[in-house]
């Protein structure tokens, strides 16, 4: 028996194994394939982008490790994602960018970034297949005056980064009119103070103002739409952030826009699964970024944990996928850049396909009918039910290494080209 009808053999017995709780395996798959993904380019350069590449990361991010074959070029960096986007499966991906990964033809600063310095991205993601989100750059730059940017009570710092957030929704616009792929446009700044302050309502009112000026022009929603990132805390704001998690969820249910969930923006404590059925029936949609925080906003690489796992429930169990855009954000430089692409992005659709892979109505009727009793045997059954059977079925299908085998691509495109960079 060769490996590939071994694999198919167990798939068929797991088929049948799901097919007893009335699960079909074969919609679900189908389900799983549709799953759109948002890579975060990022993780491959640790950050540094492509406008000031040797600017030190700063403004409440840092990135941990030295790990060998830092992409340093725009080719480099595509080469990289195009490597960790042959090992993920499914059919619908995307890739996040920053305005820093601009490729110009001079020297440019933030605010001049237009569309025409992301033509190189453009006409990438048209050979791949791929569609392109947009993230406007608010941090690691002279013009973060004392913590502040679009919150500044300097005028003059405000018009500057409110002329980067109109910029970033050209950029967007272009995306999508260019790949017919909606672009979603990511707002996050690191607007705070360190400590106690005395007026908290004059840098939200100057945050919203900005943030409106930067909506005035009407832009297709098909070809674009922002999404607006709050955060509990960053590292010297650590008593007061301006885009809290409530200013953010009002403001986009006010604008009609999305509102960002980052896994690791929250305390520690907070299940961020248990908010999106609470903005959901209210608001238009969420962008969902995907990250792994180790006792705080540490962005460890995504992996097939406790939180993954809820949050793929809710959003499956409460169908909320077609008002959720899913994206990883996450940058670790002690591992291979480009494996930690692979992990987070497959261990994101291993959740998924988990949280599909349940008789969900069979699951809300013994609900309805408070048998708690069936409600829990059933729940903690199907944990170690056949997935991984099914996962490499869908793996085979989708034309990606099995199992671990993906591994051994990795250290060849280590050996042959990664390492040939330093």
């Amino acid at each position: 028996m060769t490996n590939e009808q071994a694999i198919h053999q167990a798939y068929e017995l797991a088929k049948e194994r799901y097919q007893e709780l009335g699960v079909d395996t074969e919609e679900v798959l189908a389900k799983l394939a549709q799953l759109s993904l948002s890579i975060h380019c990022w993780q491959g350069d640790d950050v540094h982008g492509f406008i000031n590449p040797e600017t030190d990361l700063k403004d409440g991010l840092t990135v941990s490790g030295s790990y060998p074959g830092r992409a340093k070029t725009p080719a480099q960096l595509t080469a990289d994602l195009k490597q960790a986007l042959a090992l993920i499966p499914g059919s619908k991906k995307k890739v996040a960018l920053h305005t820093i990964y601009a490729v110009t033809d001079r020297k440019k600063d933030l605010d001049e970034i237009g569309p025409e310095d992301f033509k190189y991205w453009v006409d990438w993601a048209k050979e791949q297949g791929v569609g392109l989100d947009m993230n406007g750059t608010f941090f690691s730059h002279p013009m973060v005056k004392d913590n502040f940017t679009l919150a500044s009570p300097d005028k003059a710092v405000r018009d500057f980064w409110i002329k980067v957030g109109k910029q970033s929704r050209q950029i967007a616009n272009y995306f999508g009119r260019e790949l017919g792929v909606q672009a979603v446009n990511n707002f996050w700044i690191p607007d705070g103070f360190k400590d106690n302050p005395i007026d908290k309502i004059s840098p939200r009112k100057r945050l919203m103002e900005s943030l409106d000026e930067i909506l005035a022009e009407e832009l297709p929603e098909a070809n674009t739409i922002e999404a607006f990132e709050g955060k509990l805390f960053g590292t010297g704001i650590e008593s007061y952030t301006v885009g809290s998690h409530e200013f953010y969820a009002n403001y986009a249910l006010t604008r009609n826009k999305l509102w960002t969930i980052d896994a690791g923006h929250f305390h520690p404590t907070e299940d961020v699964s248990d908010k999106f059925s609470s903005f959901l029936l209210f608001g238009k949609g969420l962008q969902l970024h995907v990250s792994r925080p180790v006792r705080w906003d540490s962005d460890h690489v995504v992996i097939l944990d406790d939180a993954l796992v809820r949050i793929a429930r809710s959003l499956v169990r409460d169908d909320l996928l077609a008002k959720t855009n899913v994206g990883l954000d996450f940058f670790d430089a002690t591992i291979n850049r480009v494996a930690a692409w692979v992990i987070g992005a497959r261990a994101t659709q291993k959740a998924f396909l988990q949280a599909m892979l349940a008789p969900i109505a069979d699951l809300k009727q013994a609900e309805l009918a408070f048998d708690f009793t069936k409600r829990l045997a059933l729940t903690e059954e199907l944990k170690t039910y056949p997935i991984g059977a099914v996962w490499d079925e869908f793996c085979l299908r989708n034309d990606v290494p099995v199992g671990s085998a993906w591994l051994k691509v990795i250290k060849n495109y280590e050996d042959t080209v990664l390492a040939k960079r330093n």
